[in-house]
């Protein structure tokens, strides 16, 4: 197992990937947008994303956004994303190895605190996060979404 950060050149891959993290998602838009996108991603300091890879295949990924923050003694913070396997790869310490990559870099650069949230409501999903060095008592979470969606 390989753990780094991803290239632009993974795109493709991550993109295949992230067929495992959704059953339904919105259409991707037209590749031009796509590869804009990944180009402000890959150039936003704040912005990483790490991978697990067997050999040359991308197994596991999550996105880390480090947040410039005005309390705290202006210590910034983290937000965890997209944390997603292959579902051949589950179990197996490839997403847990790719989250502490992840926390790793936060607390290099000074996060006092790392925030993760899930949609996943399996008892499961939640003992995974805490192996991995979350606390789910620590705060409650709130989500807004704007009402078209």
């Amino acid at each position: 197992m390989q753990i780094r950060e991803l290239a632009h050149s993974d795109l493709p891959a991550l993109l295949h990937l992230y067929k495992h993290l959704h059953d339904a998602d919105e259409p991707l838009p037209e590749p031009t947008r796509i590869e804009a996108v990944w180009h402000e991603i890959q150039a936003n300091w704040g912005i990483r994303y790490f991978g697990a890879f067997v050999e040359s295949q991308l197994v596991s990924s999550c996105t880390l956004a480090v947040i410039p923050n005005l309390t705290r003694g202006g210590r910034p913070y983290g937000v965890i994303e997209n944390v997603v396997t292959q579902a051949e790869h589950r179990a197996c310490g490839f997403g847990r190895a790719v989250l502490a990559e992840a926390l790793s870099v936060a607390w290099s650069r000074g996060c006092y605190k790392i925030m993760l949230m899930t949609g996943r409501k399996d008892e499961a999903t939640f003992q995974f996060y805490e192996s991995a060095g979350f606390d789910r008592q620590a705060r409650q979470a709130f989500i807004a979404k704007p009402s078209w969606l």
